[in-house]
Parts: structure tokens; C-alpha cells; sequence
């Protein structure tokens, strides 16, 4: 049932009985007609050359944006010239889109520049966007007549509504704001697939896939999103089996040629995780193979010395943004964290074969760990040739549970005194950070993490949560400029996991 095609440079297997069911699974989008909060300002308003307004559509919206258009004065004589600009934040409308000269496509700055050459007219734009503002800016008209904007809505999509979601237990109103924003930062990354961001890139990456599946098991449940997903990614594999870092859905569904070492090894987590909500056997007997032979790959690129080699310099493993970040010894733990989740996953098939296999390598490589990475003196584990103390190595070998719990804790209370200098700078890398601290019994202080982080972004404005937020640095990009930031970006949406796990199922 798999056919085979070459895309450049590597070859892409399709099975195509995993692709039909995906296809089968696509959700029929809401949609909701949402109209920006100050809509009086356009009644008594006519726009000659240079005039202009931003809109506020209340909070962040993903969709189709329509704009009823007519004149006044004498009849026209000349197009109409509009420019639109729409922006997650107001802040981004400051930023001159002109002098942006970083290494990503410039075209996914959300700017239009139309000729309308009737008026009236019912401007319906074909893109979608993701957007709180929309900047209008009539660059020119002849001196006989001025545009009027009748009305303006957008008709916001996604796979699910937030008004299904009650709201969150708890006392705490910042809690609460931070519950509310995770969940909107789901639901408008919820489309065809889980989406990493509706303004940039809007393709299924499986690192911020997996975290979204966890936030969507405590919110909106909508397994068969979660179940697309998978059967996406387990129907599109390239050379010896490997899975893609992301996915393209459109015109067809097809793999990007992006291999990342850790978002691999992290589907066995998410079928685990998928399996364990709906116990749905079918799913994880077909996906099973792939979720083990991620795995396998993985164990493939240990040296003699069981450990893997140092490649911080390529982009081959993604584990967190940052400059400088050595991520040898995050990506052996990544891998150990993985075995454990394919022993899981083994023992529910009752493949005793792979239980002892992956057994017996977890230990060893446990061991490799702290031999090659493990500082007695300074009593944190360090990463590559100089050494590096980072928090993503702490966090990801307390994860991979390479020592007991008790001496964990130790660990990551050690972390947070002597604050590393190579930082955390995603939310993404956050989330495993909260992770850790629960699973070393740090709850409050895990609590107080989510306050301090996602609660700052929710003091510094935002209604959905970010791709990019280090708290040291608030205009940091890994793109050259802000205004390439994604601002609503589905690996920011898992505080409402944790919460939900901390107020309602205990």
C-alpha cells in the first residue's frame, strides 16, 4: 500500500490507507462573524488621500476578512488605493515593514496593497489572517471623491469553539486570565490540523503538536484533530522511515525536508499520550511500527561511547531557541525520555522483544549520561567540548528521569540558585521546565513559574500566547526582527494542561 516519490533530495514513502483515514478525519471549520470593537469611528468617517485608521477587533482573531466599500462626492474617476495592514499586536504596526532584512520570507508580513476601480464594492480578501488590528490606509484617491467604509468583519475559523470550555477552577483572577489566553492560543492554532502558528509558517510541526494534544485532552477533546495528526505524520516517512519535523496540508498533504532529531523521537509520546485518553487500539496497532522505529533511528546515531554527537552547530535538533545553546546532552536525554515512552507503548502491545531491548538501553545510557556529562564539583550536568551549563540540559535529564526523584529535586533547585547563563527563550522549552518541576514534586513552586512567565505575558498584553518570550530580553527574534514573531503560537498553549491538571483532576 506504499507508494514512493522522490521531492529533491530525499525519498518520501506514502501509505496511503494512513493518509485516507487523516483525510477522512478533516473537521468542517466554525465560523463566527466578529466585527472590531471600535466600528463608530468608520460611520462618520470619508477617507481622502493619506487618511487612515486602525481597527481593534477585541482579541485575536484567525480568518477572512471582508470590507463593504462606497464613495462620496462626484463620481469616481480613478482606483481607489488601500493599504491594509493587520497585526497580532498594536506594537507591530510601528515596525516599517520595508526595513525588514532577516532570514525568513519577508512575505509573510500581513500587508496588502489593492486598486479598487468601481465603488461601490464588497472586498472579500482571500487570504486568511491572524489578527487583533487591521490598519486601513488610503494611499490615494483623485480629488473628487472620498472612500467610505460601510462595514468590516472577519469571519473567524477554527476546528473547535471556546465557548464550550468551562472556565477554570480556581481563585487566583490571574490564573484565570492565563487559563483564558492558553485556550484561545489553542483554539486559533486548531484549523484543518493543529497549526504551529496561524500568522507564520501554518503547517503541522510535530514538537508543538504533541503539546497542543495534551492542552486539547484538558480542554476541548477533540480526539479525532489529535488522531489526524497522527496518521499525517505516520503516513508520510522518508529515508529508512525517518518522520518530518513538520508537514505541509496544502495543495495536498506532503512532508517538509526538515529532519529534527528530538521532534522524531517525541511521536511515540504522542501516540502514548493519544492511546492513554481514548484507548483507541486500532490507532495505535497501525502507528505503533513507526513510533518504535523513531526510536531505532535515534539509537542508530550513538557513537561507541553512547553518546550522541556533538551538532549544536546544525539545525538537527531543535530543543529550544538561543544563541549559543549546546544541545549534546539534552539530545541524549531527549532519546532516553523517548525509550520510556516506546517501553510504554511496547507493553501495551505485549511485545516482550522491544520491553528487554529498550529496557537494557535505557539503563546504559543512563549510565553514559552522567559518565560523560555529570559534573561532581559543580553538581549540574554540562554539554559539548567547553562544557556548557545550560537549563535545557538540567530540565531534559531530570525529564529522562536519569537519576532518582529525590536527587532531581536537588537538581533543579540547584538549576534555579545558580540561574545558567545560556537561558530559556520559548515558551516551548518552558513548558518542559514546569514539567520538570511537577515531576520533582515542585508544584507550588511550579504554580508560581506559570505566574511568573505566562502571567507576564499576560501584564505585557497579550490575549494569545507567544512564540518567542524571554523575559530578559522581551524584544528577543530568532528571526532579525519582532515583527517575524509569531504571536500565537500553539507551543505557548499548555498552561491550561497544567492547570487543569493541578485544580480539576486531583
Amino acid at each position: 500500500m506504499a507508494a514512493v516519490c522522490i521531492l529533491d533530495e530525499f525519498e518520501v514513502h506514502k501509505n496511503e490507507e494512513f493518509l485516507k483515514i487523516a483525510d477522512e478525519l478533516k473537521p468542517e471549520l466554525h465560523e463566527t462573524v466578529v466585527r472590531p470593537q471600535n466600528m463608530n469611528e468608520l460611520a462618520a468617517k470619508q477617507f481622502k488621500r493619506d487618511d487612515q485608521i486602525v481597527l481593534d477587533f477585541g482579541n485575536h482573531q484567525v480568518g477572512y476578512v471582508t470590507l463593504d466599500l462606497s464613495s462620496e462626492g462626484s463620481h469616481q474617476d480613478a482606483p481607489a488605493y488601500i493599504y491594509l495592514r493587520f497585526a497580532e499586536r498594536i506594537e507591530e504596526l510601528a515596525a516599517d515593514p520595508a526595513e525588514y532584512d532577516g532570514w525568513i520570507s519577508k512575505s509573510w508580513i500581513q500587508e496588502e496593497h489593492i486598486h479598487v476601480d468601481v465603488l461601490p464594492a464588497k472586498l472579500s480578501l482571500p487570504r486568511r489572517y491572524a489578527f487583533r488590528y487591521l490598519e486601513i490606509k488610503v494611499i490615494d484617491v483623485s480629488m473628487k471623491f472620498s472612500v467610505v467604509i460601510n462595514d468590516v468583519y472577519v469571519r473567524a475559523v477554527s476546528a473547535v469553539c471556546q465557548d464550550d470550555i468551562s472556565p477554570l477552577k480556581v481563585e487566583d483572577p490571574l490564573l484565570q486570565k492565563v487559563d483564558r489566553v492558553a485556550i484561545r492560543t489553542l483554539q486559533n492554532c486548531m484549523q484543518d490540523v493543529f497549526e504551529d502558528g496561524p500568522k507564520r509558517d501554518r503547517r503541522l510541526w510535530l514538537g508543538d503538536f504533541r503539546l497542543q494534544a495534551r492542552a486539547n485532552y484538558k480542554t476541548f477533546k477533540n480526539f479525532d484533530l489529535v488522531k489526524r495528526c497522527l496518521y499525517l505524520f505516520g503516513g508520510m516517512t522518508f529515508n529508512e522511515g525517518k518522520i518530518s519535523a513538520c508537514l505541509f496540508t496544502e495543495p495536498q498533504p506532503e512532508p517538509d525536508d526538515t529532519y529534527l532529531f528530538d521532534f522524531a523521537l517525541l511521536y511515540g509520546s504522542a501516540l502514548l499520550d493519544y492511546y492513554e485518553e481514548t484507548k483507541d487500539e486500532d490507532t495505535l496497532k497501525d502507528l505503533y511500527p513507526v513510533a518504535i522505529r523513531q526510536i531505532e533511528i535515534g539509537l542508530d546515531y550513538l557513537t561507541e561511547d553512547n553518546v550522541i554527537p556533538d551538532r549544536s552547530n546544525e539545525f538537527w535538533c531543535f530543543v529550544d531557541w538561543g544563541e549559543g545553546l549546546n544541545k549534546q546532552a539534552a539530545s541524549l536525554a531527549i532519546l532516553i525520555y523517548a525509550i520510556r515512552y516506546g517501553i510504554r507503548l511496547a507493553k501495551y502491545m505485549g511485545d516482550t522483544e522491544h520491553i528487554e531491548q529498550l529496557s537494557q538501553k535505557e539503563e546504559e545510557l543512563k549510565k553514559s549520561a552522567v559518565d560523560h556529562f555529570w559534573d561532581e564539583k559543580r553538581q549540574l550536568f554540562v554539554s559539548g567540548s567547553e562544557r556548557q551549563i545550560s537549563w535545557a540540559t538540567q530540565v531534559w535529564m531530570i525529564l529522562a528521569r536519569v537519576f532518582p526523584k529525590e536527587k532531581n529535586r536537588e537538581l533543579i533547585l540547584r538549576t534555579i540558585n545558580v540561574n545558567p547563563r545560556i537561558q530559556m527563550v520559548t515558551p516551548y522549552m518552558y513548558h518542559h521546565y514546569i514539567d520538570a518541576l511537577i515531576r520533582s514534586d515542585e508544584k507550588e513552586r511550579a504554580l508560581n513559574e506559570i505566574r511568573r512567565y505566562w502571567g507576564e505575558m499576560v501584564h505585557d498584553g497579550a490575549d494569545t500566547f507567544w512564540e518567542v518570550y524571554n523575559p530578559y530580553n522581551k524584544y528577543e527574534s530568532p528571526y532579525g526582527s519582532v515583527m517575524m514573531n509569531s504571536f500565537c503560537h500553539a507551543w505557548s498553549c499548555t498552561p491550561t494542561y497544567f492547570l487543569r491538571k493541578f485544580y480539576e483532576d486531583a
